[in-house]
């Protein structure tokens, strides 16, 4: 097949049968991508949880509705956006995937990323962080952009940390704040 050909309809099919790891024997559901395939800002998070595993769909369970809310309070509409994630299936007790299971999801990744093309790719979280850019904290990095490859990251906490420590939902919003500003200084629409 070639890239040329490549669609987000067809990587939505791929994952959705895909066995490539032994994520795919404990899954009720895969978990691809979606929203706006012309974004200009996509959002990449670990994996699923136990509700995008349900409902086959990302950021759909507590942490889903943390990042819905303060992308609202701060003028971003997700329906605008991409959302995914590093792995396509729900980690075992959602334990940090592993190597291997992050190996075999980047060509979904990247296909995902090759096809939106967004401007801006915001990052969300540790695992994220280490598994594009091999950054080992996000905490002490959050809130700045990074130039890779003729790409331009913004790196965030995932809103998950918020379910366990709620000081952290104002962190949260002042990044996507910095992400805003930025948009408009670069005249990205969002």
């Amino acid at each position: 097949m070639s890239r040329s050909n490549d669609t987000i309809d067809r990587i939505r099919d791929e994952v959705i049968k895909c066995k490539l790891c032994n994520l795919c024997t404990n899954r009720t559901n895969a978990v691809p991508g979606e929203g706006n395939s012309k974004a200009t800002i996509m959002f990449i998070g670990e994996a699923p949880g136990r509700n995008e595993d349900e409902k086959g769909r990302p950021f759909v369970g507590i942490a889903g509705k943390i990042l819905d809310e303060c992308l609202d309070n701060v003028g971003i509409v997700r329906a605008r956006t991409y959302v995914t994630n590093i792995v396509k299936c729900r980690p075992p007790n959602n334990r940090v995937p592993k190597d291997d299971e992050r190996r075999l999801c980047n060509n979904y990744l990247e296909r995902e990323i090759s096809i939106v093309s967004p401007k801006i790719i915001c990052i969300l979280g540790r695992t994220a962080y280490h598994s594009m850019l091999g950054g080992a904290s996000i905490l002490g990095n959050r809130g700045k952009f990074v130039e890779r490859d003729g790409r331009l990251f913004f790196l965030t906490i995932h809103p998950a940390a918020i379910i366990y420590n709620n000081k952290l939902r104002d962190t949260l919003e002042k990044d996507l704040r910095t992400l805003v500003a930025e948009c408009s200084r670069l005249d990205i629409p969002i």
